[in-house]
């Protein structure tokens, strides 16, 4: 699965902000914070072998509760529905959901999924529903909201429904950009008084709500526009169409405040960063979830509660995810002094991302707070499995244990089959052994 950048931008929405050069100092403090818990991960190593996902249940535990207590601070009739198709794995979901957060899924495999982990309110959103995943939805109708994408999909949920005889809840998904390929969810908001009044004749869909998503938030501008946007719209309803809305779906793309980091300041052509000299790396900055949250609850205080009287949800994944999964890798192979091989290949993140992103490669085996150039390759078929192009500590040998940090979003759930065999997942409690909660995965050693 290749992701290049123009892509990602076309179809996440574009991203203005221009990279910045990212302070070596800044990252030192950012690799200590790893170097001070070394012991752990290498125990962690030698017990359970690498290539391996590790994943921090404290992290996901702190970042379910900070992210809950920011938007309730401002919004206090208000739900959190974890994004699964940021990661997927069984224990972080249920991680989640027994800490009191609902489930977004966007597929029949991660409703069933969500089912088995004992999740009693999820929402099913995603383009292109089957029959079949539907019907999963209409059976689990008690805790499935859908959020339909199309008018198609809405006559197919009331065949459906109706053909058991039930009434299902479902929500209605607005596109965010009508023009490129974004347009591939919802409908426009020009569409929607027609799609409300269409809903009168199907009486097994009972349509409660909206739903909109905007992606790669590094602040909280492109969702902010968007309520705008959607109050114009709800003014223009009448008084029985907005009284269907007992909900808005204000969706994800929260990015973690650390920001992005790059490797080059040209993400546009992965090879640039083959060609660097010295270790220079990038960031766009974010904001922090409190201020998302801020901005978004004036917003819609502003512009939507003066038509609809409703609850706000919100479908955080990355934002949830992303720090408290690692990745531990054995170093196999020494060709040069700059370039090492090891036992774990790039299939385990699913795309080539570290030829444009940019996270650390930590030595825990022979640590220093010193950055230093070497290809730091995978052990796959392919010049592109690419894990860095420096390493931090003070040399690198065969046998020494490195580590990749906060590699739990998009990266977990996009792992492919593809020559070698995937890692296992070991979830660590706080006093960093594994947990009841911990799934050795498909590829059990």
């Amino acid at each position: 699965m290749c992701h290049s950048e123009p892509i990602l931008t076309a179809s996440c929405g574009s991203r203005e902000q221009p990279p910045r050069v990212f302070e070596p100092g800044e990252i030192r403090v950012f690799v200590n914070e790893f170097l001070q818990r070394r012991d752990v991960f290498l125990r962690t190593s030698q017990r359970h072998g690498s290539p391996l996902y590790v994943v921090e249940e404290s992290i996901l535990l702190e970042r379910a509760e900070r992210f809950t207590k920011a938007f309730c601070r401002t919004l206090p009739d208000m739900r959190v529905y974890y994004a699964m198709k940021s990661n997927n794995h069984p224990a972080v979901v249920k991680t989640f959901v027994d800490a009191g957060l609902s489930l977004d899924v966007s597929s029949g495999m991660e409703l069933q999924i969500a089912l088995d982990c004992g999740a009693t309110d999820i929402v099913f959103s995603g383009p292109g529903k089957t029959d079949r995943e539907l019907d999963l939805a209409v059976a689990n109708r008690e805790w499935t909201t859908v959020l339909m994408d199309s008018r198609g999909e809405l006559q197919r949920l009331q065949r459906i429904a109706q053909e058991k005889d039930v009434r299902i809840r479902a929500g209605v998904r607005l596109t965010t950009d009508g023009e490129g390929l974004w347009r591939k969810f919802g409908i426009s908001l020009r569409n929607l008084a027609g799609f409300l009044d269409a809903t009168r004749k199907c009486e097994h869909v009972s349509v409660q709500g909206l739903q909109f998503h905007t992606s790669w938030n590094l602040e909280p501008g492109a969702q902010v526009n968007f309520i705008a946007r959607l109050g114009d719209t709800l003014r223009e309803l009448s008084p029985h169409q907005q009284s269907m809305v007992e909900f808005v779906d204000v969706g994800g793309g929260f990015w973690p405040e650390q920001g992005e980091w790059l490797q080059s300041y040209d993400t546009t052509d992965a090879l640039v960063p083959l060609s660097i000299s010295g270790n220079c790396h990038y960031r766009r900055l974010s904001v922090n979830i409190e201020e998302f949250a801020d901005r978004i609850a004036q917003a819609v205080r502003v512009h939507l509660l003066p038509y609809v009287s409703c609850r706000i949800f919100t479908e955080p994944g990355r934002w949830l995810c992303n720090d408290a999964m690692h990745l531990l890798l054995t170093v196999v192979d020494k060709k040069a002094d700059d370039l090492v091989i090891t036992d774990g290949g790039t299939n385990a993140v699913g795309w080539e991302r570290f030829e444009t992103d940019y996270f650390p490669v930590i030595n825990l085996s022979r640590p220093e707070l010193v950055e230093r150039k070497c290809h730091i390759l995978g052990s796959l078929c392919t010049p592109h499995d690419v894990w860095g192009y420096g390493y931090w500590g003070k040399d690198i040998q065969p046998g020494d244990i490195l580590l990749i940090p906060m590699q739990g979003a998009y990266t977990y759930s996009l792992r492919q089959e593809f020559i070698k065999p995937l890692p296992a997942v070991v979830m660590l409690s706080e006093s960093g052994v594994p947990t009841k909660n911990s799934i050795r995965d498909d590829n059990e050693r």
